[in-house]
């Protein structure tokens, strides 16, 4: 099975901020120090019969005022294929962003910007440079990463108002939208899952179930993909490891080895071309490796 990994975070404790890596920082994980250290591309090792053809660097806070020394990083230590989201504020004003945005174009890898949203989402979505600055994105041909909670019904609304007045860019939701395990704050995510699905230029990726329970169950984990899957279909949906977080629930070889098995998932019958699709050319297509 090769993969595409679309969701993982390199760390370099030693060139880099990490603001959020600290003890003395939110979050405040217990198990933090377990992924507060430094990691590189040879930790994303996999064998047989899984391979790595490529992932996808999203931004981890290595410096959030000048997030081009990240990609700058990036492009000079790794060696296997990969693009990049680069990290910009995109409530920043319109002058200030476009200048920044014209750096980052200028890195081969950056596919994509990620601004997180999460408890956030409402506010930085209200905030009129959003819109503007999400369209300057567009123009650059790159995508956005959407993280956020899709259970919270307002910012979706409000989201949705976004993506009918912007054109032309495409959107990636991260972790699924973050489901929940409460089963009727899961039928909100789910209702949600499905208005969103109803634009042709939001894609998802399945991952980061760890950050809801740190010891989720698979059959959970799968009931999550199925519903993805049939929301946005086979070819709008990628599968993704959150390395290293994914490491508090399993080694990087079991996460991709859980996935192998989605024949599995209820009422979904996935053939080897639609896995092919989850863990590889989709994302290929959708951060343009090609």
């Amino acid at each position: 099975m090769r993969i595409i990994d679309p969701h993982i975070h390199l760390f370099d404790l030693e060139k880099g901020d990490y603001q959020w890596l600290r003890p003395e920082n939110p979050p405040y994980w217990p198990d933090k120090s377990l992924i507060a250290k430094s990691f590189s591309e040879q930790d994303l090792t996999l064998k047989s019969p899984v391979t790595l053809a490529g992932f996808v660097h999203i931004e981890a806070g290595f410096d959030n005022a000048k997030p081009w020394r990240e990609v700058e990083w990036l492009e000079q230590n790794c060696q296997v294929l990969f693009r990049s989201v680069a990290m910009l504020d995109i409530t920043l004003s319109p002058a200030v962003f476009e200048k920044q945005l014209t750096k980052l174009v200028h890195y081969k890898s950056v596919a994509a910007i990620r601004y997180i949203l999460d408890d956030h989402a409402l506010v930085i979505l209200s905030n009129p440079n959003s819109e503007i600055n999400l369209q300057k994105i567009a123009k650059q041909n790159l995508s956005f990463e959407l993280q956020l909670s899709i259970e919270n019904t307002q910012a979706v609304d409000r989201l949705i108002e976004i993506i009918s007045a912007t054109s032309g860019l495409l959107y990636c939701i991260n972790h699924a939208g973050f489901p929940p395990l409460n089963k009727s704050k899961m039928l909100v995510w789910m209702q949600n899952i499905k208005r969103l699905a109803e634009f042709d230029n939001i894609f998802i990726k399945c991952s980061g179930y760890e950050m809801a329970e740190r010891n989720y169950s698979i059959k959970w984990c799968q009931e999550v993909i199925h519903h993805c899957i049939v929301s946005f279909g086979i070819n709008r949906v990628m599968l993704a490891s959150n390395f290293p977080l994914s490491l508090w629930r399993n080694s990087y070889q079991q996460t991709w080895q859980n996935y192998g098995v989605l024949e599995n998932v209820s009422n979904t019958q996935l053939s080897d071309n639609d896995l092919d699709k989850l863990c590889y050319k989709n994302a290929y297509h959708f951060y343009k490796f090609n």
